[in-house]
């Protein structure tokens, strides 16, 4: 069998060096521009983590190359890039049958788009599986177990995807019919992962924790069912668990930003100190677009999109989110 995984990236290379044993054949794809002498000669990267891919990975810029006789093609760039990289696909000959799963957690700007639904709009006849949950890529490169969620309309799909994908005794995966709930879990904890770590810099409390954790949840929640999500799902694996993991690590890229935003620095600076995607900064302006547009209410994300795209101060941000009209704390059964 064969595995392709698109991006080479930090959680890209991160599933290559963990899915190497369930494949007699792996090749990741990466631009030109984004493939190091370092990863291509020595199959080894540095930054933003050190990973150490064996031997029989190949490294490739060439797409058609990279997917032909791919059973299981793992979609892992930033979600601005996706779009283009089924463009690319789709020119490269990529075949109905091949599995197509993304493992890319955001949402498309301007369209507002699941991952999904962008997937969808460029390959409409792909077998298609989401793999989401609580995977934090330095704990995955040091063995540490976890567990994740695969979502397909295809119960088929999932099973497949889950069985060929698991790793036994590091990475144990979960089917879900639930595509709406595992993607939009998986986008819209990032945002609140910002606000834990800003919370974190400015030295709340664990109380303050808490409740940006329970508050940022029900954000979560109301967009989500709206959007025609099964509440249950979002208190699953793609939702609340990688909520909590994201929420409480600074090994989580969206918590460093908002720790880092937290101590005033500017997002520009922060992103370019950074030197790898944190999804939460986008997502933050898709969420509260969203919102909008639902006509609901999203304080926490509010705050955070302010935090990134205005100059208020955190204090200000702080006050403004305490001082809010008081309501009854919903319930969802």
């Amino acid at each position: 069998m064969k595995l392709t995984v698109i991006g080479a990236g930090c959680w890209g290379l991160t599933l290559a060096w963990l899915l190497t044993n369930n494949f007699d054949e792996v090749v990741v794809w990466g631009r030109e521009q984004d493939l190091s002498e370092d990863l291509i000669k020595n199959r080894h990267a540095a930054k933003p983590l050190e990973v150490q891919l064996d031997k029989k990975v190949e490294i490739t810029s060439d797409m058609p190359y990279a997917i032909k006789n791919a059973d299981i093609i793992l979609n892992v760039v930033s979600t601005s890039g996706t779009r283009d990289v089924c463009e690319n696909l789709k020119r490269s000959k990529i075949m109905p049958e091949q599995i197509l799963v993304n493992a890319s957690k955001g949402i498309e700007l301007p369209s507002l788009m699941r991952m999904s639904e962008v997937i969808r709009d460029v390959l409409p006849k792909q077998k298609l599986a989401i793999l989401s949950g609580p995977t934090l890529a330095k704990e995955v490169l040091q063995g540490k177990p976890t567990a994740a969620s695969v979502a397909s309309y295809d119960m088929k799909v999932a099973e497949f995807v889950q069985k060929t994908l698991n790793v036994p005794g590091k990475f144990r995966l979960y089917t879900n019919s639930d595509v709406i709930g595992v993607e939009l879990g998986g986008s819209l904890k990032n945002v609140i992962a910002i606000a834990s770590g800003f919370a974190h810099a400015m030295n709340l409390g664990d109380n303050c924790a808490g409740t940006l954790l329970t508050r940022g949840m029900a954000e979560i929640v109301r967009v989500s069912i709206r959007l025609g999500a099964n509440p249950s799902t979002l208190y699953g694996l793609s939702g609340m668990g990688d909520l909590i993991a994201t929420c409480s690590s600074p090994m989580s890229r969206n918590y460093t930003v908002g720790s880092l935003l937290g101590q005033g620095k500017k997002i520009d600076d922060i992103l370019k100190e950074l030197g790898s995607v944190a999804e939460g900064v986008k997502t933050s302006k898709a969420i509260c677009e969203l919102a909008k547009k639902l006509e609901l209410d999203v304080p926490v994300s509010n705050a955070i999109y302010e935090a990134v795209y205005t100059d208020i101060t955190p204090q200000e941000l702080l006050n403004k989110l305490m001082n809010r009209k008081l309501k009854e704390e919903e319930k969802y059964v």
